[in-house]
């Protein structure tokens, strides 16, 4: 039976099978807010629908904007095709991606990313393959199969997500129930879950990192496949899972989700040589937990969080695990460090990869660890000034309040930018019982043997 046959029955059989149910919701019973909704996603909307396309708002925006949190990112879906909406926003519209290909309308800074309805990739005919690709793994390599507002909210992720707002008259349209589960704050995938999640294993991560973000439990039949598919994220460049990894951690609720990701056994595909499993080192756990806690707190007090700084309490363990091996062997400490450094930072690639931009003033902090706690007026001097001394002095109470040195250090770090140049000269003249000062070497004077007198 030819290819392109087989499809078409494939997905009338999905088709008729799953069949969805349209149901719309009057603005007057519902809670999401247009006001929200930004000036520039409005003139999208607006030249989309005005151009005679349809135009909605969908998924995170309408999911959040009706569990009652102010929507920040706002993505759109369309019956426009990349490039009719190129020729709807001419120059302020960039055509991107070759997975997925969708449009960016850009407003100085601001972009709005307007996407064409999906429909299922098993849609695409013999001649029109080159629109979708699978993997022998079932992933999804390319998915530009266009269709419908029913086919595209077919193949969303999670039921939550798959909600459309139509602006002309505030009707929020639901083929999956999403409005029901929203109420009921569940998480639920839209069709079979072990095929979605085969299409593209990071479902996994934005599942656990939903249910932590938006406080939902995980539907038991989403949740079922996630332990005994999580391998897959090995097929994930370390890349992408770099950029899943900021989403799990800056999204305000890194303290649970990262919980969720041992449960799931999730964290051992993006972080191995951190797991409670595997990593031993004293506080290491505690350490995750209250850096973890930290970044939530900064994040709604908006104030800035630099993932260096995360990836390199994630590592700490790691790192002195390492070191010590490595000085084992005879080698001496600072070079033993280096040769660390470059060997956890090496296995950590593998899985997520660290961009030069974080990778560099990760291992600044680990090196000046061992030197905040070589205090002479001049060390301190100097450390003060390094641009990481603030990330350094951090991870040093990290360290303490987990246990993993004793305390003291950190609260005399504390009170030394505190204080004044005078009173820092005295802090690191009372170490000197413990810090003394190098005696000059005296040398005695050699003449020269070729010099007169010499014979």
């Amino acid at each position: 039976m030819p290819k392109r046959l087989i499809n078409k029955i494939k997905h009338l059989l999905s088709a008729n099978h799953g069949a969805l149910t349209r149901r719309e919701i009057p603005r007057d019973k519902h809670h999401f807010q247009e006001e929200d909704i930004g000036r520039n996603v409005l003139m999208v909307l607006d030249g989309l629908t005005k151009a005679g396309y349809e135009a909605y708002l969908v998924g995170g925006s309408v999911r959040d904007g009706l569990i009652g949190l102010h929507p920040k990112d706002f993505d759109v879906a369309t019956s426009a095709h990349p490039e009719d909406i190129k020729r709807v926003f001419q120059r302020n519209c960039r055509l991107i991606g070759r997975r997925f290909r969708l449009a960016h309308v850009r407003f100085g800074r601001e972009i709005i990313e307007v996407a064409t309805f999906r429909a299922n990739h098993s849609k695409a005919d013999e001649e029109d393959e080159h629109l979708s690709a699978q993997s022998e793994h079932g992933m999804l390599l390319r998915d530009n199969v266009f269709g419908s507002l029913d086919e595209d909210a077919e193949r969303r992720d999670f039921t939550a997500n798959a909600l459309y707002y139509r602006h002309t008259d505030g009707a929020i349209i639901d083929f999956v129930s999403g409005y029901e589960d929203i109420q009921n704050r569940t998480l639920r995938l839209i069709g079979d879950p072990e095929q979605r999640y085969r299409e593209d294993p990071v479902r996994m991560l934005r599942a656990v990192r939903f249910a932590s973000k938006l406080d939902f439990e995980i539907e038991p039949a989403t949740a079922a496949p996630i332990r005994s598919l999580a391998d897959l994220l090995e097929l994930i460049p370390p890349a992408r899972l770099f950029e899943e990894v900021l989403k799990l951690f800056l999204g305000g609720s890194a303290q649970t989700v990262w919980p969720l990701m041992l449960k799931y056994d999730l964290a051992q595909w993006l972080f191995p040589l951190s797991t409670p499993e595997v990593n031993h080192a004293q506080g290491m756990q505690a350490m995750i937990d209250l850096a973890l806690r930290n970044t939530d707190v900064r994040l709604a007090q908006n104030k800035p969080v630099t993932p260096a700084f995360l990836f390199a309490v994630l590592l700490w363990g790691p790192l002195q695990l390492e070191w010590s091996k490595i000085i084992e062997s005879g080698l001496h400490p600072v070079p033993a460090l280096q040769k660390a450094i470059q060997r956890v930072t090496s296995k950590q690639a593998q899985h997520t990869s660290i961009p030069k931009r974080f990778g560099l003033p990760m291992r600044e902090i680990w090196e000046l660890q061992s030197r905040l706690s070589s205090r002479t007026i001049k060390r301190c001097q100097s450390l003060v000034q390094h641009p990481r001394f603030r990330a350094a002095y951090d991870l040093l109470l990290l360290r303490e309040e987990a246990g993993e040195i004793e305390a003291g250090l950190g609260q005399w770090w504390t009170d030394y930018q505190k204080a004044s140049e005078s009173e820092r000269t005295k802090m690191c003249e009372a170490l000197s019982g413990t810090h003394k000062p190098r005696r000059k070497r005296r040398y005695k004077s050699r003449r020269n043997p070729n010099t007169p007198g010499n014979t």
